[in-house]
């Protein structure tokens, strides 16, 4: 995810400073949010969670993450679920898949029924990795962040993290940006340290 982000956000929401805090795994995100959105001085920074679902309730997960979001005292956190795996994002968009892999037959994956909703796919990265036996999630997420689009992706999950950073960036472009020298994020023995003004975990 962080790969895929690195890339995708500065040509999706050029100018829009951003910081991708990487997780050992979906417990350890869950178990950190309360303590890093404490810890977290910065005035003017906003945070967006994002996860896979992996089959369980999306709505579920959204509102148990939003609940550990308040508990670190941030009722404002931007949740994003991917469904059900990041990769769905992938079979959303088989013009990018074809482009960044140089496979021209799959451009017309969207016409088979078990790829029409790529969000109901119950294991997008096994499917991937069947269609494209060299792929690999990191040297993939680097590819696919090159290539993948609003305009063409048909994942309601991708369309629905889109949209929330269009309104977290309306939401930032009207305040004053911090100056570098408040641009800071707290170690884990609670030192600043500098960054970007936002986090997306």
């Amino acid at each position: 995810m962080r790969i895929l982000l690195d890339g995708l956000l500065p040509r999706l929401f050029p100018g829009l400073p951003f910081l991708c805090v990487p997780h050992e795994g979906k417990r350890d995100l869950e178990l950190s949010i309360p303590r890093k959105l404490r810890a977290w001085r910065e005035p003017g920074a906003r945070f967006v969670v994002i996860r896979d679902n992996d089959g369980g309730d999306c709505r579920t997960l959204k509102a148990a993450l939003g609940a550990r979001c308040k508990s670190g005292g941030r009722d404002d956190v931007l949740v994003r679920i991917a469904c059900q795996e990041l990769e769905a994002w992938y079979l959303g968009e088989p013009d990018a898949l074809a482009d960044a892999f140089g496979m021209e037959q799959l451009r017309g994956l969207s016409g088979r029924a078990k790829f029409r909703d790529p969000d109901a796919v119950r294991r997008p990265s096994a499917e991937i990795e069947q269609l494209i036996p060299s792929f690999q999630k990191v040297s993939g997420a680097r590819r696919l962040a090159r290539y993948l689009t609003r305009e063409r992706n048909r994942s309601t999950s991708f369309h629905a993290f889109i949209q929330g950073l269009d309104t977290l960036a309306a939401a930032l472009s009207a305040v004053p940006t911090c100056s570098p020298a408040s641009s800071r994020e707290p170690d884990e023995g609670g030192v600043p340290r500098q960054h970007p003004i936002r986090d997306a975990p």
